[in-house]
C-alpha cells in the first residue's frame, strides 16, 4: 500500500521512556500509521527530517479495555515506531526544553 511521507507519520512520542531512549541510544519514537510498514517508516524520516537511519522497530498495541462506572469500552490501538539513527545524526527540534 502506498503512503504518502506525511501520512506514515502521525507525530512523535514525548514522554520520559522515549527521551531517555533519544538520549542514551540515539533512538527516537513516533506514532505511525497502522498500515505502514519498516522500510515505508525508514524513508518517511529519512526524508522528512533529512537524516540516515540505522534501524527501525515496530509495536502494534492491542486495545485497552476502560470501564467507568457500569459502562465499558475500548480505548484506540495504535503502532508505535522505534527508529535508530547512524551514530552522530540528530533530528533537530526534539531537544528537551
Amino acid at each position: 500500500m502506498k503512503l504518502a511521507n506525511s501520512a506514515v507519520i502521525l507525530w512523535p512520542a514525548f514522554t520520559e521512556k522515549s527521551e531517555k531512549l533519544r538520549s542514551e541510544k540515539n533512538i527516537y519514537v513516533f506514532f505511525v500509521n497502522q498500515k505502514a510498514t519498516k522500510k515505508q517508516i525508514e524513508k518517511s524520516v529519512e526524508e522528512l527530517f533529512g537524516v540516515k537511519v540505522e534501524s527501525v522497530k515496530t509495536v502494534n498495541t492491542h486495545p485497552k479495555l476502560k470501564r467507568k462506572g457500569a459502562h465499558a469500552g475500548y480505548r484506540s490501538r495504535y503502532k508505535k515506531a522505534y527508529v535508530k539513527l547512524v551514530k552522530g545524526e540528530i533530528i533537530q527540534g526534539f531537544e528537551a526544553a
